[in-house]
């Protein structure tokens, strides 16, 4: 008898599930260390909430047989900053490993697909580590392609690195760069105008005077 698949939006009562699937990712050979350490119940609780009332994007469980046994996350995003088009982008795709082989990940990205094709989104777009190999081919077999390679690390690491290997005074360019982003936030606030020191152009004189 064949499994039963469910996708659906996550629950705040899936935090157990979705807290154990985050700390399989982290462990697992397909995701060297590099994600963040598995958030508390409760913060995921929270975050739950927020994507259910965010259109942009959705949180999906991917349920075996009743069980939460697989995730993944959509955004919707345009697709470059100089494009009209949009895509949305499957993110931190994962299957248990008990619960692999059953169509579960094939069931999540069908769902990523449909909400694609729903918000008018003419490509779909997936996010995998360069290490996951299973996980690419199986993106491959589904026709997408490898378009880049993402990469991550913690801010002050990467400012530390620059700092180290670049211009000895990078941090200090670093910090005035931050100043006159902070400037330019409060010269967008509309100031109040002072009508006592606004002054007028004078009237141009008659011609026949």
């Amino acid at each position: 008898m064949a499994s039963a698949i469910e996708v659906r939006d996550a629950q705040r009562g899936d935090a157990d599930a979705l807290v154990a699937l985050w700390r399989e990712m982290t462990t697992g050979s397909g995701h060297p260390l590099r994600l963040p350490a598995p958030p508390a119940v409760a913060a995921v609780e929270v975050a739950i909430g927020k994507h259910l009332d965010d259109p942009f994007g959705r949180l999906l469980v991917g349920e075996l047989d009743g069980a939460v046994h697989g995730m993944a996350y959509l955004r919707r995003t345009a697709i470059s900053p100089l494009h009209n088009d949009f895509t949305v982008t499957v993110e931190y795709l994962h299957v248990s490993d008990t619960a692999r082989r059953h169509g579960l990940g094939k069931a999540l990205i069908a769902e990523a697909a449909a909400w694609a094709e729903h918000e008018n989104c003419a490509h779909l777009a997936a996010v995998a580590p360069a290490v996951a190999r299973e996980a690419n081919r199986f993106l491959a077999r589904l026709g997408l392609g490898q378009a880049g390679v993402l990469r991550f690390a913690a801010t002050h690491t990467v400012r530390r690195r620059l700092a180290a290997e670049h211009a000895p005074n990078l941090l200090a360019l670093l910090s005035s760069r931050r100043s006159v982003i902070a400037r330019r936030a409060q010269l967008a606030r509309p100031l109040p105008v002072d009508r006592a020191e606004v002054s007028y152009p004078a009237a141009p004189e008659s011609a026949g005077t």
